[in-house]
């Protein structure tokens, strides 16, 4: 079991149409401090990138953001942080998010959250690494995603020893707790044929 003390935080640039999305951006922000977890993320201020951002730094938390050139300025990187990596590319980003983090949480958000979410658990599954991946499922926000990830399953395209890997909860606390007692399964370091 290895120790959290930094989470990466996958979620969107929009607040989303109704405020619970804000109100557990800032609920997941305390939890963290509160065992005092680093937030990795996207470096953006606007959005509930911003919002869970503002919530560890007002609870006298540590928060890194990695953000492109490219999206600097579109993303309006956060001027706050305690520390702000300006990467060459999304890659660069995205390797960079992985290597500092020990986990990796997907609050709500659009199609970038998603693809985040989907690389990093693929990942996991072909044994690049063995941190834990989930969703803080908000307001039911997920539920319509967890249903087909079942149904992937059921229909034998996913294994249920990888979708158990993805860890999904409601309660930001709950979240932690699992992720503190995380055994990662033991898995092949490469697939072959019919394995994905």
């Amino acid at each position: 079991m290895k120790e959290i003390r930094s989470l990466c935080v996958y979620c969107g640039s929009s607040p989303g149409r109704t405020g619970i999305y804000a109100e557990s951006a800032r609920a997941l922000g305390a939890a963290l401090v509160e065992r005092g977890i680093r937030l990795v993320y996207g470096g953006a201020s606007v959005g509930i990138m911003g919002v869970v951002a503002d919530a560890v730094l007002a609870a006298g938390g540590e928060v890194v953001g990695i953000i492109p050139e490219s999206l600097q300025r579109k993303e309006l990187a956060h001027p706050g942080l305690t520390e702000l990596h300006v990467t060459r590319s999304m890659h660069e980003r995205k390797a960079l998010m992985a290597e500092l983090s020990d986990g990796f949480i997907a609050l709500p958000g659009g199609i970038g959250t998603l693809e985040e979410l989907f690389e990093i658990w693929t990942w996991a599954q072909l044994g690049f690494h063995d941190k834990p991946c989930g969703l803080f499922n908000v307001g039911g926000y997920y539920d319509s995603l967890v249903r087909f990830l079942d149904h992937s399953v059921a229909e034998e395209f996913v294994k249920p020893l990888y979708r158990s890997m993805l860890i999904v909860e409601s309660d930001p606390r709950l979240l932690l707790d699992r992720y503190a007692r995380y055994q990662p399964p033991a898995v092949p370091k490469w697939v072959g044929r019919g394995e994905t």
